[in-house]
């Protein structure tokens, strides 16, 4: 298969406070860890853990952190197709507290792909399943071209402004940026896909809402970051395998399990298979 994923992919740098400073304090980060990530990031190496052929279209800045990030995607493997801005790359001071709650702050405006930008869009058009975590409305009728449209819910205002049809919807109904339902969205999606943490999710369509269970899982003591992330490249994975979408929801919770605990969340991400039975 070929899938794209059109977003963003930031700087992080997370480590473990013993709980977040108040005004005028200063908390110390101990157990920092460094690698690239973010929403469009954090998909993209799940779903670069796939045997099948990825594509990014993403944006870089102009400096070491934008190495770095560079350097971390092309050694999946995946086709890298990068605009390139002027501008220092966005990075991320993610905090995790004691029990696993993660505080983020994001240091400069994220970097997203524009139609505009002089990349192979023309490719989306052969993918199997594209998710779509950028701001562009003109990048995300490109994206429609996929056969599989995935498209994160806290995109919603470029989804409406596109009036694209997605297939899939997701997000977590936990985040005031992403708790949505059908009736939010003028062209309504196929499916809307809220997750609730470890009480699983629900899949909304026209034909009425469902549910799915969550694996069982420890306490993210380590952090949860990365685990909607996770959770929404390997549904893409999934649902463009052709799985009835409560199969492939339940087959992704296990991937956004995997990295609860992880403060390294990439290397806790769970291989995606190139069948299924």
């Amino acid at each position: 298969m070929r899938v794209a994923v059109i977003g963003h992919v930031e700087h992080i740098t997370l480590g473990r406070v013993a709980r977040l400073p108040g005004p005028g304090e200063i908390a110390h980060a101990t157990e920092v860890r460094t690698f690239a990530g973010g929403g469009g990031g954090i998909a993209f190496f799940q779903l670069a853990s796939s045997p099948g052929e990825v594509h990014l279209f993403t944006a870089l800045g102009a400096d070491e952190a934008a190495a770095q990030v560079r350097s971390r995607v092309e050694a999946t493997g995946a086709r890298i197709h990068a605009a390139q801005r002027g501008e220092p790359h966005t990075r991320d001071l993610v905090l995790i507290t004691p029990d696993g709650e993660r505080t983020i702050v994001v240091l400069g405006e994220p970097l997203h792909p524009e139609k505009r930008d002089p990349l192979p869009w023309e490719v989306l058009a052969s993918c199997d399943a594209a998710y779509f975590t950028a701001q562009d409305p003109e990048a995300l009728r490109a994206a429609r071209a996929s056969r599989l449209l995935v498209v994160t819910a806290r995109r919603r205002a470029a989804l409406i402004a596109s009036g694209v049809r997605a297939d899939v919807v997701v997000g977590s109904a936990a985040d005031p940026r992403e708790a949505s339902a059908l009736e939010d969205y003028p062209v309504r999606p196929g499916a809307l896909v809220m997750t609730e943490g470890a009480a699983g999710g629900r899949i909304e369509t026209a034909g009425g809402t469902r549910r799915f269970a969550a694996p069982r899982a420890d306490p993210p003591r380590g952090g949860a970051y990365g685990a909607g992330d996770s959770f929404a490249g390997a549904l893409t994975w999934y649902a463009a395998l052709g799985l009835p979408l409560e199969e492939a929801c339940a087959r992704a919770a296990l991937h956004g399990a995997a990295v609860l605990g992880s403060l390294q969340p990439i290397e806790a991400q769970l291989p995606l298979p190139g069948r299924v039975r």
